[in-house]
């Protein structure tokens, strides 16, 4: 798959806290979950998004506890794919789980800066930023997980498979 968006940057350790606030975690409403995803880094965060923009961040991205909303907050709000140096393990999975793509590049994470328009090709595993020209090479995703990613998360992907 192709993602291309405009750059909402961040550091490291931006835990699930700061993508999805406690206090916000008294509804599964997608919608609102939404307008709360990442206020406590920029409270103007989800304001700024445009349907298909793509955050950066730096290392451990996701880290803290396991809840699932941070997630879907991240992809409800409109981002399409989220780059980052590293990514907390249990926040990766549930990202896959969801259908919201991430990747991890250490290059990128350091010299892509925010408002850049970058383009994320999943299959030829190349992130290209469009405004300085460089490219950056991505791990490829294993087939399984295309496929979750492609049916909208392993919930969609195992229907489209028992169907």
């Amino acid at each position: 798959m192709i993602y291309k968006g405009r750059v909402h940057k961040f550091g490291d350790d931006v835990n699930t806290d700061l993508i999805l606030p406690a206090r916000h975690m008294v509804t599964t409403d997608k919608a609102e979950l939404a307008r709360h995803c990442m206020e406590d880094a920029d409270k103007n965060f989800a304001k700024k998004v445009k349907a298909g923009d793509i955050i950066v961040a730096g290392k451990n991205f996701g880290c803290g506890s396991s809840r699932e909303h941070a997630p879907v907050a991240i992809k409800a709000c409109g981002i399409s794919c989220v780059i980052a140096e590293s990514f907390a393990r249990i926040f990766f999975r549930n990202s896959i789980n969801i259908g919201l793509p991430i990747v991890e590049s250490k290059e990128a994470s350091k010299e892509i800066r925010n408002n850049d328009v970058v383009k994320v090709d999943t299959k030829t595993g190349v992130i290209k930023n469009l405004k300085t020209k460089k490219k950056y090479r991505i791990g490829k995703y294993p087939p399984f997980m295309e496929r979750i990613i492609n049916s909208g998360g392993l919930m969609n992907s195992i229907k489209k498979r028992t169907a």
